[in-house]
């Protein structure tokens, strides 16, 4: 039905219920209708009318969607008809006509009750019998507050979507029994597993935005017992700005049981050294580089330099970044290889960054234990030739990206980030530029993750193949290692080793399992087989040495540290006889290196 077409519909409805209600109003009253005046009833029924008419255009009764009808839809109702039934009795007055109370009363409640109820009926019709489907999933709404009430209204108001909302889950006792738009709220979250039994549940959605990380980990788990599907409604803030919809439910992630929450940081602090300033990123199509340049983004940069190797993946980041940010950042990618000094300096001297992020690297423990030599030119030589550069060219700050893998190296990737450290740390000691560097854990979703790998396996039937039962790493996310980075250069004062205080260490086997349950299956369905150690790799991980630590952290779960770096000299050594190594004497020297152990005397005793 058209809009115009809608509008003259209610209209003429309006304006039989108000010749109604002035009928009824006047005639039962007295015995005989000779008893009111003709001329005032005449005129009491046009005026009414009119005065109905422009108090239901004032407060949009002829634009509101009833099938959504609720409170706010009965607010203007009760206005219009309040106000017109006003305006009649003061006309009354002004005409010196007798002025009936109680007929004024009684058409004033029929008027009510009629405009009211003939809105309501065609919601209850559409929804009992127009729109009313037998094959609609039945969902438990965990979380009964705002959240919740807002799925379940979306739920209700469109069943196209095949959902049926038909409980609620909340641990407010003073909620249980309650009904919530007719929906029972029928236990706390220890009762999930029996609510999807008593009523057939075929489908849980989490609905509390306000939920920690390690309160959704609890809920998860008490989901997890049912084996049916379970999802987590929209950010609020994403419904709010129109970017998705509340009935658009997404899984739930590894990220979400992380059980810590996400650092917060100095907006003012970063917005001083960021906003309007020519911002440098190397890897920047990597998965933590390309993170970096979006969250740089949001504090509105001059200018944007995204340098990489990879020509697709800088292709991708620079068409994403452009079409958010054409007319605000100027953005300009550059193909580039940390290897190559001469074109690292010619970037560097063409844009003059005031701040540099290096998240260039080779990141794979067991490829580099392959590759020593390929690890040492590319997180040695390329971390040198971009600080280097950085120095030259006058930027303010360098911030590079570590690993918690360079604490008590015992692999070649983590050796060869320590020793970048060094570098970056020596630097520091002698220029006007604040070169940090910043350690976290393992990324969720990076390239280099365990959770890809995981995914394919649980998706070709299993097993998963974890490294041992006690395995433990510290865990975060993308965005998360991204705003330390950040908050790193905003905090930098020259020679820093930046960690975040990560939480607890999480078992691998434990990750595992979350993530088969994730994905719709059991561990028995799926299967864990554990296949022993690879070269290179540790038990746990840490992040600073007991030495390095400061007692008290620098900034909200951000710790500090000065690592020692008095092998300058067997830096300078490894970089200079570099060509000379043996591919196995290669990785003895820098494992030993990274470690402050004796180093050339012990390939002088070979």
């Amino acid at each position: 039905m058209s809009y115009r077409n809608r509008v003259l519909m209610l209209a003429g409805l309006d304006s039989l219920i108000v010749l109604f209600a002035i009928y009824l109003s006047y005639v039962p009253l007295h015995p005989s209708i000779e008893t009111f005046s003709y001329q005032q009833i005449v005129w009491s029924t046009a005026v009414l009318l009119v005065l109905h008419h422009v108090f239901a255009s004032i407060f949009q009764l002829y634009n509101k969607a009833w099938e959504y009808a609720s409170v706010g839809e009965i607010v203007s109702i009760v206005q219009a008809v309040s106000f017109s039934i006003i305006g009649l009795a003061v006309f009354q007055l002004f005409l010196d006509f007798p002025v009936y109370w109680r007929a004024l009363f009684t058409a004033w409640t029929i008027h009510v009750i009629l405009i009211g109820g003939s809105r309501f009926i065609w919601r209850m019709f559409r929804d009992r019998y127009i729109s009313k489907k037998e094959d609609m999933e039945k969902v438990l709404i965990i979380g009964a507050g705002q959240g919740g009430t807002l799925v379940a209204r979306q739920l209700l108001g469109n069943p196209e979507l095949g959902l049926k909302p038909v409980a609620f889950i909340d641990d407010d006792f003073r909620k249980y029994k309650l009904q919530i738009l007719g929906i029972p709220v029928v236990g706390t979250s220890k009762g999930i597993v029996d609510a999807v039994e008593k009523y057939g549940i075929d489908k849980i959605v989490i609905a509390i935005p306000s939920l920690s990380r390690k309160e959704i980990n609890r809920i998860f788990d008490e989901c997890a017992k049912t084996k049916l599907k379970t999802q987590i409604m929209p950010k609020i803030e994403d419904i709010m700005i129109g970017k998705v919809p509340v009935s658009q439910f997404r899984d739930v992630e590894v990220e979400d049981l992380l059980g810590r929450e996400p650092i917060k940081l100095d907006i003012e602090g970063i917005s001083e050294y960021v906003s309007g300033k020519t911002v440098l990123v190397t890897g920047a199509g990597g998965s933590i580089g390309s993170e970096i340049c979006r969250q740089i983004c949001h504090f509105t940069p001059g200018k944007i330099v995204l340098v990489g190797h990879g020509e697709n993946s800088i292709y991708s980041i620079d068409m994403e970044l452009k079409n958010l940010y054409r007319d605000s950042i100027k953005i300009v990618p550059v193909i580039a290889d940390i290897q190559d000094r001469d074109r690292i300096l010619e970037v560097m001297q063409e844009h003059k960054p005031d701040v540099v992020y290096h998240a260039a690297a080779h990141k794979h423990v067991p490829m580099m234990e392959y590759n020593p030599r390929e690890a040492v030119k590319n997180n040695v030589f390329g971390t040198k030739n971009v600080a280097e550069a950085a120095d030259a060219s006058g930027v303010k700050a360098f911030v590079m990206v570590s690993t918690d893998k360079a604490v008590n190296p015992t692999n070649v990737m983590g050796s060869t980030k320590r020793i970048a450290e060094m570098v970056v740390q020596d630097l520091a000691d002698r220029s006007t530029t604040k070169f940090v560097a910043v350690r976290f854990g393992n990324v969720l979703g990076s390239r280099g993750s365990v959770i890809p790998l995981f995914k394919k396996q649980i998706q070709a039937g299993g097993p998963v193949t974890v490294t041992h039962p006690d395995m433990t790493r510290y865990f975060m996310t993308i965005p998360e290692a991204s705003r330390l980075v950040i908050q790193a250069g905003a905090l930098a004062r020259g020679g820093e080793i930046f960690v975040l205080d990560m939480g607890e260490p999480v078992k691998i086997v434990d990750l595992a399992k979350n993530l088969i349950t994730l994905s719709g299956y059991s561990v028995e369905e799926i299967g864990i087989k554990f296949s022993g150690l690879r070269p290179g790799e540790k038990m746990f991980e840490e992040l600073l040495n007991e030495k390095e630590i400061h007692p008290e952290p620098i900034f909200p779960k951000i710790f500090i540290g000065r690592a020692l770096h008095e092998q300058d000299e067997e830096v300078r050594y490894l970089l200079e006889n570099f060509e000379d190594f043996t591919t196995n004497d290669l990785k003895e020297y820098v494992i030993n290196l990274a470690n402050r152990r004796e180093t050339r005397k012990l390939l002088v005793a070979k």
